[in-house]
């Protein structure tokens, strides 16, 4: 099985959910590169508040992106531009919260994710996104909570890093 594209998706829920974090989409010609792609297409790219995508750009890409913009201060997300930058713990956040955002995209789901993630290559040292995000990532839930993006009960606020 192939990971799931933004092809495969409506556009219109992330679109829908990127707004709720002050967040728009635009969407790239197949035949152009993508704007702000650190990895180079078809992954997603980011230059300020836009996320960029293809059709043939990865849905786990587009929400990995998505979380680096909520996950990092306000000093970065104002010059971003390519390169989110980050540490460890900031980087464990992203990957926990966009497994926690893949529900918000209808026929991408946490199952999907897991999937797409190891398929494409995420190391975990339990082996799969799935066993760290079940067993072993007490510290990303933590600093999500630390930062205001996760509630108590691990649900999304919709909130950016504080």
């Amino acid at each position: 099985m192939s990971v799931l594209l933004c092809r495969d998706i409506k556009l219109q829920h992330l679109v829908d959910l990127l707004s709720r974090y002050g967040m728009s989409l635009e969407h790239v010609d197949a035949s152009n590169n993508i704007p702000g792609s650190f990895w180079q297409p078809p992954e997603a790219g980011l230059i300020g508040n836009r996320l960029y995508i293809r059709d043939d750009t990865p849905v786990h890409s587009a929400l990995h992106e998505t979380c680096h913009y909520i996950c990092m201060d306000s000093t970065r997300r104002l010059k971003l531009d390519t390169d989110a930058g980050g540490g460890y713990e900031e980087e464990n956040g992203v990957c926990y919260m966009q497994i926690i955002l893949a529900d918000h995209i209808h026929g991408m789901g946490k199952q999907r994710m897991f999937s797409d993630m190891d398929q494409w290559g995420y190391s975990f040292r339990l082996g799969s996104s799935r066993s760290w995000f079940e067993q072993d990532a007490e510290d990303a839930v933590s600093w999500l909570q630390q930062h205001g993006i996760l509630d108590e009960n691990c649900l999304p606020t919709f909130a950016l890093c504080k």
